[in-house]
């Protein structure tokens, strides 16, 4: 299973060399092989052989690639792309716009290109343990990279106080965002749970909806 091409890569990015295309290649064999055996044995009992047996690789190789198994299912190619998106917004644009933007285009092309894998991604997510205790560790990276744009933007250190609030409550809400959908079924419209995320993260609670009957003088 290929992974899916970013939306948000820049216009004309550079080929990447043999070397790298080959690395590129093996880790979208890893990865295809690991949502395809989930997909029909269950997360559990999708182990480290078993992938490197589909994907003909040998277990030294995925393990290389991906040092635990939840990295498979949580890496891809986006961070660098998103951030490159954030980045290449107007100047003048607030960055909470330009995070639902780039948010938005990505989520879209995901669902159109890979629904199955995002769908599974999601469910892994509000299911398996490990896999959400991994995300966790692994949102450091894509935080430090969404720092450095929301520092660009409003002329804080990526290392303040205010930037590093603003980046753990946005990631952490596009976590439990994520999280609210699989557990609802994927029935709700996940760009729409993201921007209610985002205006939390924003403005704040909204104003609590007062009971029937109204309040007692």
């Amino acid at each position: 299973m290929k992974a899916a091409p970013s939306p948000l890569t820049p216009a004309d990015p550079p080929r990447p060399g043999l070397r790298e295309r080959k690395k590129i290649k093996t880790r979208e064999a890893i990865r295809g092989a690991a949502f395809a055996l989930i997909g029909e044995e269950g997360y559990d009992a999708t182990t480290i052989e078993r992938i490197a047996e589909r994907a003909e690789v040998s277990p030294s190789t995925v393990i290389r690639y991906f040092p635990a198994k939840e990295d498979i299912v949580l890496t891809d190619e986006s961070d660098r792309p998103l951030a490159a998106a954030l980045a290449a917004r107007p100047a003048g644009e607030p960055w909470p716009d330009s995070v639902r933007h780039v948010l938005r285009g990505a989520v879209r092309r995901a669902m159109a290109e890979q629904p199955e894998v995002t769908l599974l991604r999601a469910r892994l997510l509000a299911e398996v343990p490990a896999v959400r205790s991994r995300t966790r560790e692994s949102l450091s990276a894509t935080g430090r990279l969404l720092a450095d744009t929301i520092a660009a933007r409003t002329g804080l250190a990526p290392d303040g106080l205010e930037v590093r609030v603003a980046t753990t409550s946005l990631l952490g809400g596009l976590l439990e965002a994520t999280t609210y959908w699989a557990e609802r079924g994927h029935t709700d419209d996940l760009p729409t749970l993201l921007d209610r995320a985002l205006d939390v993260v924003e403005h704040g609670l909204p104003a609590a909806k007062s009971r029937s009957g109204g309040h007692r003088t």
